[in-house]
Parts: C-alpha cells; sequence; structure tokens
C-alpha cells in the first residue's frame, strides 16, 4: 500500500482512503482544493509543481509569512495541506518520465489546464489510460470542457459575476458583489472531490477508471438552488437584496441597539412564538402568512428593529435563545478561530512546517465514526515546501519493490 511505501515523513494518519495515491498536478485554488480534500482523507497526495517558481499561488500576497530568505504565502497554506510536493518540468524527457511513473502508480490524478494543454504535452486522456487503466482523472476548467467558450480562461471573480452569482449578492441589483471567498473554486474543487470518490467505487465493479469533468461556471449554477427554480420554472429573475432572505421573513440581519443581530424565522410557529416574545401581531393581515411577510417586508424590517431598539445585541441574543428563536451574531475570523465551538469539531489543527514551525490551519470539515468510537483522522502534514519531497519521491520510484505495478492498483499493491 502507499502508506507502506511512501516516504514516512509524508503520511498524515488512516483514513478512509488510506492506500489511495493521488497524483495532484493542478495549481491555484480549484484543483489543489479537491486534492487536498482527497488528502485529508487519507490518500497519499504527489504535488507536481513548476521549477523555480511552483504553484502560482506561492508568489500570491500578501500576506507572506516565515523568514525573508524564505517566505511563505498564507493564501498557498490554505489549499495544500497533507500533501508532498516534487518539481518536474514537464516539457523536459526527465520530467515526463517522471509523471510517467506517477500515472502508473496513481489512483486518481487531478488537473485543471485549459483544454489541449495535457494533449500537447503527451499526457492526453488516452495516452494516461494507455499508462494506467484504473486511473480516475479529475479534470475542471473554467467554463467547461466543450460548447462556444470551452477555451477562455476561469478566474474566480469573472465566474461569479458570468455565472450570475454576483448579481445575487450585495446590497441591491445596483450594487453587486463577489462572495468574501473565491467560491467557484472552491465549490468546484468539492463537486471534482466527490466525482472522483464516486468513479473509484464504480472503478470497484468495472475495474476501469473514467474521466470526471467539472468547471468553476458548473459548480455556481450547481448552487444556485431556489434562485435557479424561480427563474427557470417562475419566470422571475432574482436581485440582491442585501442580507434578508428572498423567499422567508424575518431572515436576516436586524439591527439593534449598538449593533446588529441575525435570526432565522422559518415557520409561521416560530413566527407566533416570536411575535409574542417582542409584542408583534402574529396575525395581522400584512404580516400573517410568510407570502404576506415576504411581500410586506420592509414595513416587517421597520417593526423589529423599533422592537429590537431596546435591546444591545448580547441581552437579545439570550432573549431570542430562551424563546427557541434561531439566532446568531456576526463574528470577525478572529472571533470565530477563538470560538470553543470551532475547536470542538476539529475545525483548526495545528501542523509542524519545515520554515515556519508550528502553525494552525483551518481543518477539515469532516468526521467519521465507527459506532461510538471516532476514528477521524487527526494527523495532518503541513503544506509542503516547493520540491521539499521530490528526492523522496525519486527514491520511491525507483526502488525495485515498486517496479513491479503499473496496473492502476492503487498504485502500491493494494
Amino acid at each position: 500500500m502507499t502508506s507502506e511505501t511512501g516516504p514516512a515523513a509524508a503520511r498524515t494518519g488512516a483514513g478512509p482512503l488510506d492506500g489511495y495515491l493521488v497524483v495532484d498536478l493542478s495549481r491555484a485554488l480549484a484543483g489543489p482544493h479537491a486534492g487536498m480534500m482527497l488528502g485529508d482523507l487519507g490518500a497519499r497526495v504527489i504535488k507536481v509543481e513548476n521549477p523555480g517558481s511552483g504553484d502560482d499561488t506561492r508568489g500570491w500576497g500578501p500576506p507572506f509569512v516565515g523568514p525573508e530568505e524564505d517566505r511563505q504565502s498564507t493564501y498557498f497554506l490554505s489549499c495544500n495541506r497533507n500533501k508532498e510536493s516534487i518539481a518536474l518540468d514537464l516539457k523536459s524527457d526527465d520530467g515526463q518520465g517522471v509523471l510517467r511513473d506517477l500515472l502508473r502508480r496513481a489512483d486518481v490524478v487531478v488537473e485543471n489546464f485549459r483544454p489541449g494543454v495535457l494533449d500537447r504535452l503527451g499526457f492526453s486522456t488516452e495516452a494516461m489510460h494507455e499508462l494506467n487503466p484504473r486511473l480516475v482523472i479529475l479534470s475542471i476548467t473554467g467554463f467547461g470542457h466543450d460548447g462556444p467558450e470551452a477555451t477562455r480562461s476561469g478566474y474566480d471573480q469573472i465566474v461569479q459575476g458570468e455565472a450570475g452569482l454576483m448579481s445575487l449578492t450585495g446590497p441591491g441589483p445596483e450594487d453587486p458583489q463577489r462572495v468574501g471567498v473565491p467560491i467557484a473554486d472552491l465549490l468546484s474543487g468539492m463537486y471534482g472531490a466527490y466525482g472522483a470518490l464516486a468513479a473509484l467505487l464504480e472503478r470497484d465493479r468495472t475495474g476501469r477508471g473514467q474521466v470526471v469533468r467539472t468547471s468553476l461556471l458548473a459548480a455556481i449554477i450547481g448552487v444556485h438552488a431556489f434562485q435557479g427554480t424561480r427563474t427557470t420554472i417562475a419566470g422571475e429573475v432574482p436581485q440582491a437584496q442585501g442580507n434578508h432572505h428572498p423567499s422567508i421573513a424575518p431572515y436576516g440581519l436586524f439591527s439593534c441597539r449598538g449593533g446588529r443581530v441575525q435570526i432565522s424565522v422559518g415557520s409561521e410557529k416560530l413566527w407566533a412564538t416570536f411575535a409574542a416574545a417582542f409584542g408583534l401581531d402574529p396575525t395581522a393581515n400584512e404580516f400573517a402568512t410568510n407570502s404576506a411577510r415576504v411581500t410586506n417586508r420592509d414595513a416587517l424590517i421597520r417593526e423589529i428593529e423599533d422592537a429590537f431598539s431596546a435591546f444591545e445585541a448580547e441581552p437579545l441574543l439570550a432573549r431570542l435563545n430562551v424563546a427557541g428563536i434561531p439566532a446568531g451574531k456576526v463574528r470577525s475570523l478572529d472571533e470565530v478561530y477563538a470560538w470553543e465551538q470551532v475547536h470542538s469539531q476539529g475545525l483548526l489543527v495545528d501542523v509542524d512546517h519545515a520554515t515556519l514551525g508550528k502553525i494552525s490551519l483551518p481543518g477539515p470539515p469532516l468526521r467519521f465514526f465507527d459506532a461510538d468510537r471516532e476514528t477521524t483522522n487527526t494527523g495532518h502534514a503541513a503544506p509542503p515546501l516547493l520540491d521539499g519531497d521530490g528526492g523522496r519521491i525519486r527514491e520511491w520510484l525507483a526502488a525495485p519493490e515498486n517496479n513491479g505495478g503499473g496496473n492502476g492498483d492503487g498504485g502500491a499493491g493494494r
């Protein structure tokens, strides 16, 4: 298994994908996020980078941290834990030879090149499957692999706009806003990872690996949810309307004395409870049903904020909690990472970085249990230095016990 033959320094503990090998050819965020998710699940992930410069995100900043002679991008650190790094020039004979050796042993390869780039390098889908018929190929593009705009470069904010998300986000239709994280990249990586897992399951039945394709465009449209059917079925064109839900009221961010709180009143029963707790008439015609409250949202907001004006945020949240109304505050990220609930869920992990020492990273969002026993992998490896594992990976590939593979059977005798 990979866990037995790979370099000991790369092991991060067991997980559902322990023994699987992932070759990550991707850069920036979408593909690296998918690779990191697979690494979080226990797969051995070998990241292939350009010599000298490495992944583009190694240069994205500030902020940079660490010693002046070896500054590290916090952007790169966010999406490359649980990986090894090898630098390969894929236009050279040596680089192509090492990549072929890796692909023969791999279970999954992740790539987010523009369509046609890997073909020109000699690593078309057909060529990779000739090397390894069991290889699952995860390919992520900006706008899709075919169609009239397949060759467009896909950058997150551009796709957020093109796929309609920015038209739904912001204070109003005249001020479209991007989501505060690269959500198109992140979602396409998540969709890609779960597609790769499905292809691995099917491989158990068929013996062959599939190609899994997704795109930033597909990922955003995949989460249009009720806003999508509002358009395709009801014929309405949704617009941004700030921090209030377009189909449920009251549901959003409300001002109180010296602050703001969020409430989510998602049923008529909750509405009756909420109204009673704050002296509102739940049967008033303009507020009697959710549909009426949505139609008369501005008047509803005024009445609620008038009632909330007697309370500061913390006492108000306490009162809402006693009444059983879903409510919360808007936390800054430093408050989030200091929150005990976040720590209790394993959402902050400490790792030892080669040059930075002990650092904390946002942790993986999944936990695993066998009956009442938690089996979640809690040992994680820091994001790698550029080519920091190159020598060990080459030694592993050259070891006699690893030269008999090539059947795509997990890359290491699984």
